[in-house]
């Protein structure tokens, strides 16, 4: 028996077969939608450059597969570099453009294999490890763009770390080849091992054009300010070596040394000091019984005895880091990661990051010359500094130092801060660590304000009606090449100033400033008409300065004075018509920690208006009453930040016998 269904060859017909043209007609769409998908696919991922045509990683491109370059002996080469180079003048920030987020966008070059005609390579060594690192984690960043129209930094695949490894010529040809090079115009480059022997420059060597430099060993001499950045020398350590935590304290040793390579008549006056004082200092070198290679490298010797390095760093209250062939010194980092505070012994040398970081609270810097009174001038330091010192170098380690992505970003940072000032780190951000919670007041320099609106500086000057000398003042502070505006604070509420046509005409702006009531702290309001980041502040009778005098030294913390001021100190002076100089000293020496500078020999006070009436100082109360104002504002500060100064800043040539015209400052008073 039978099925009575039908059957054929291509099995049952259990379900009813597709009419001929339907079927052709959901083929015909199937086929439309899928090239519409493949269509729209290729255009979200096809490459819109040539240059952007894969992201900058080292797991997608390795070095050996990356497209071998040659570079012609005629290939153009790059000028030296500018050292008038600015932001202003080297840097194209309309590049960077408007962006919600405030931050720059970096872009980092495919990576290239440069050869010479022969075939040569232009490095020695090709990608290093820490170059690799460092390019890795600036793309793994928000500052990273692969899109090369969006960039507002270029940053090439070429190690420059280590110049040893360079082919100078030949690697600034390669820079030049760059498509997007335009002179160096927002190129940066990072370079830790600037120079070569004999003479280790301090720059790398590699001509650059306007290219940002980011160099591990800059002096004075240099380092562009504000437009190159001034990044530590890695230790290999830092990733090879854990230390234990530490805590702040008292040390086995005072003082420690562990550099191998020290020049010899620094190491004899180490000596000298270790025989002075004994125990306290402990002075290490290479061990002699040790084989050479990685292993001698973490051990340190002291009359045959061998310690573990950098361990033995955690040992030391403070640590030496002396300058060697090149300033800068990977002794830094290991000693900031024991939190050992470095004793920096490098004269001219620019400190890592010190556009930002207030240095004055990890290390302690001391001039080459003054090394044989190190130990007297360590002795000095309170305990409680010390161990502040300690807990803030090792946070410096952690947070800028330990790896080349640290130093890499903070790099970032510092730039994207130039170019985005009113979203820039605060003082505090860059500086303190984020459990410390610091109450004491900051310095204005470091407060949330936009750059200043003008260069050079304002004049502000306090006067009540003594017109012919204000009048004086006036116009030898108008002769002053950095004067930018003169602002007049009239204290005087009872008479009106004069009027306009009997004022002096002087080059820059004056403005009149009427106040509602007659108090000395009027001269330190910060006013809006100051535009500048720099004010004087003087009264209508100092009319023994010079113009000179004047251009040679001049700041006053105006902020910090109006809404600052601790306690009632500001009340009292304005009750007493009293003090408000001695009250702004206390200020800025509290704030510093530092002496006024005196600039410029001593002059008499000569006021030929002044007279028992009118002159406040003339008053035979006067001067008792500032010191009972002395001794009021240390109660109220709780110490005595005023200091001594014996220090003296004059001109170069001040008192050398040559042609006034030769002279920056040649009407400087005599002694």
């Amino acid at each position: 028996m039978y099925a009575s269904g039908k059957y054929s060859s291509r099995g049952p017909a259990l379900i009813p077969r597709m009419k001929t043209k339907h079927r052709i007609y959901y083929i015909t769409l199937f086929s439309v939608v899928l090239l519409g998908l493949i269509a729209t696919g290729m255009f979200q991922f096809w490459p819109h450059s040539i240059e952007s045509t894969a992201d900058w990683t080292l797991d997608k491109r390795s070095v050996h597969d990356a497209p071998l370059v040659r570079l012609p002996v005629s290939s153009p080469i790059p000028e030296r570099g500018d050292l008038s180079c600015r932001m202003h003048t080297c840097f194209d920030v309309y590049r960077c453009g408007y962006n919600p987020k405030n931050r720059i966008k970096v872009y980092i070059y495919p990576l290239q294999r440069f050869v010479d005609e022969l075939g040569v390579p232009i490095s020695s060594t090709g990608l290093s490890r820490e170059y690799n690192d460092l390019l890795s984690a600036i793309s793994d960043s928000d500052f990273y763009t692969d899109d090369v129209t969006r960039a507002c930094l270029f940053i090439p695949s070429i190690d420059v770390l280590n110049q040893n490894s360079l082919r100078i010529r030949e690697t600034a040809q390669a820079l030049a080849m760059l498509p997007r090079w335009d002179k160096g115009m927002n190129h940066l480059l990072f370079n830790m091992l600037p120079g070569g022997p004999p003479d280790y420059n301090t720059a790398l060597d590699v001509p650059r054009d306007r290219a940002l430099l980011a160099g591990g060993g800059f002096s004075t001499w240099t380092y562009r300010q504000g437009y190159d950045v001034s990044i530590p020398v890695y230790s290999p350590l830092s990733a090879d070596v854990e230390l234990p935590e530490r805590q702040p304290g008292p040390r086995r040793y005072f003082i420690l040394s562990s550099q191998t390579a020290i020049h010899r008549e620094y190491r004899a006056e180490l000596e000298r000091l270790k025989e002075e004082n004994g125990e306290a200092l402990l002075l290490l070198d290479k061990c002699s019984n040790l084989s050479q290679g990685a292993a001698s490298a973490r051990k340190r010797c002291y009359k045959g005895q061998v310690y573990d390095y950098p361990q033995i760093l955690q040992e030391s209250s403070f640590c030496v880091v002396l300058r060697g062939a090149r300033l800068g010194q990977a002794a830094l980092s290991d000693v900031l990661q024991a939190g050992c505070v470095p004793v920096i012994l490098a004269d001219s040398y620019i400190l890592p990051f010190a556009e930002v970081l207030d240095w004055k609270r990890a290390s302690v810097v001391i001039p080459e010359e003054k090394l044989s009174e190190m130990y007297t001038i360590l002795k000095s330091i309170p305990h409680r500094q010390v161990e502040e010192m300690q807990r803030q170098a090792h946070w410096f380690w952690e947070a800028y130092f330990s790896s080349m992505k640290a130093i890499g970003l903070t790099t970032l940072q510092i730039i994207n801060d130039r170019i985005y000032p009113y979203a820039a780190r605060t003082y505090e951000q860059w500086n303190n660590p984020p459990v410390v919670k610091w109450t004491s007041v900051n310095s204005p320099l470091f407060l949330p304000l936009i750059p200043p609106r003008a260069p050079g500086f304002t004049a502000v000057v306090l006067t009540y009606d003594r017109v012919e000398s204000l009048f004086r003042v006036i116009t030898e502070i108008s002769k002053v090449p950095s004067l930018a505006k003169l602002l007049v604070v009239w204290n005087n509420q009872n008479k009106s100033p004069p009027e306009e046509s009997l004022w002096p005409k002087i080059g820059v702006p004056l403005k009149v400033v009427r106040t509602k009531e007659n108090k000395l702290s009027n001269r330190f309001f910060p006013y809006d008409e100051i535009e500048t980041e720099a004010v004087l502040a003087i009264d209508d009778d100092i009319i023994m300065l010079t113009s000179d005098e004047l251009q040679f030294g001049y700041e006053y913390f105006n902020y910090l004075y109006t809404y600052k001021m601790p306690g009632d100190i500001k009340n009292w002076v304005d009750a007493h018509m009293n003090c408000e100089d001695i009250a702004m000293n206390f200020l800025v020496a509290n704030i510093t920690g530092k002496a006024p500078i005196k600039v410029t020999p001593r002059k008499k006070f000569k006021c030929p208006e002044c007279t028992a009436i009118d002159g406040l100082s003339l008053d035979q109360t006067h001067m008792v009453e500032r010191s009972e104002c002395i001794n009021k504002f240390a109660s109220v500060f709780g110490t005595m930040p005023l200091k001594v100064v014996e220090h003296r800043a004059d001109p170069v040539l001040y008192k050398d016998d040559f042609p006034e015209k030769l002279k920056s400052f040649p009407n400087i008073g005599s002694l």
